[in-house]
């Protein structure tokens, strides 16, 4: 980044600081027993209430911990945010790597906060293969936006859940809201079936292109072009205004060929230069259009109440799948059915029987 920027890269290195002669382990015990004392939940839900992004942060670490204690707590204080949840809208960005998906939420963010909205982005990063973490830095890449202090970004790790989305993105949502982020971002990888299950817990989903990508031609197709509510031409700028004109014009003919949906919104197009702040505000007028549509014919509450049928469902479904192949007994048989698959001496269908009726069985002398 040049040095006459206003604002400094966070990549910048900065002078350490040089370590005390002497330590003083009275200090450093007084420090260790701080850090053991954990929050209660009632102190977690408070400080969230009030703000606290440093408590809000913990509290979504608890969430995504596979810890059984952590998981127990982290229930509690969902469950005592609930009444406080449900007041933002929910935006769920998607498009490939390298369409310019974080700067586009930057770029979006800072003309929000300027209209007095708080904002939290969560962003979903693919996970590393080593040590499990985000490798893709999504807050490094928003560098202006991550020093607002109406804003909160928070990159998650996919691990290995479905398409790459984190398990407790919607649990994450609730906290936000609770903590008083009227507008709720939602970043997806782009790379899989992410932006199915990511289309599932946001009111609004926008998906952005590149012109001249070859992106054009799936216009005509079913799937992710279908669940859009508006396609964003994005990096119109420089030599590509042209061409991001006639991929608007190619997107928008395409969108015609659909039936006209449950909710009465017509998808829209249009173009933007994230990177020079250049149509950001046509964008979110399009978003506050739909706003008012679906709200005015009761369908933005249709859609919220779909929401929690599709994950009360696939939350029980997940937990069945979980105490089944968790189960010591059924991993034992498990091995053996796949032995017998293995040597022609059974076949899937029958292992999968056994298998079940196992798991029936200690089902019922629990």
């Amino acid at each position: 980044m040049n040095n006459n920027s206003k604002y400094k890269s966070n990549l910048t290195e900065i002078k350490g600081i040089k370590q005390p002669k002497k330590t003083d382990k009275i200090s450093i015990n007084k420090i260790k027993l701080k850090r053991s004392i954990q929050p209660s939940s009632t102190e977690y839900v408070k400080e969230i209430l009030n703000g606290n992004i440093t408590f809000l942060s913990k509290a979504i670490t608890l969430i995504e911990s596979t810890n059984i204690k952590h998981k127990k707590k982290a229930s509690k204080i969902i469950n005592a945010c609930l009444p406080y949840a449900n007041k933002s809208i929910r935006i769920g960005i998607t498009g490939v790597p390298g369409v310019g998906k974080s700067t586009f939420i930057e770029s979006l963010g800072k003309f929000l906060t300027s209209k007095d909205k708080k904002i939290a982005v969560l962003a979903i990063d693919p996970s590393s293969s080593v040590n499990k973490g985000s490798i893709l830095g999504d807050k490094t890449r928003m560098e202006e936006l991550v020093k607002n202090k109406n804003v909160f970004i928070r990159p998650s790790p996919s691990n290995n859940s479905l398409g790459g989305v984190a398990r407790k993105t919607r649990e994450t949502i609730i906290l936000c809201e609770a903590a008083g982020y009227d507008t709720i971002f939602i970043e997806t990888v782009g790379v899989g079936q992410s932006e199915t299950v990511v289309h599932s817990m946001v009111d609004f989903f926008l998906l952005l292109k590149l012109a001249g990508a070859g992106d054009e031609l799936q216009g005509i197709k079913r799937g992710i072009i279908e669940m859009a509510d508006a396609i964003i031409i994005n990096k119109a700028d420089s030599d590509n205004v042209l061409s991001a004109k006639l991929a608007k014009t190619q997107f928008a003919k395409a969108l015609h060929l659909f039936p006209l949906r449950d909710d009465k919104w017509q998808p829209k197009v249009t173009t933007c230069s994230a990177l020079h702040n250049n149509g950001i505000d046509n964008v979110w007028q399009i978003i506050e259009d739909y706003f008012n549509l679906t709200k005015n014919n009761s369908h933005f509450e249709l859609k919220r109440a779909q929401q929690n049928k599709y994950w009360l469902l696939e939350t029980i479904n997940q937990q069945l799948l979980d105490d089944f192949y968790n189960n010591e007994n059924v991993k034992l048989n498990l091995k053996e059915e796949l032995n017998k698959i293995n040597k022609q001496q059974t076949s899937p269908f029958e292992s999968a029987e056994r298998l079940l009726n196992i798991a029936k069985e200690i089902h019922k002398n629990k």
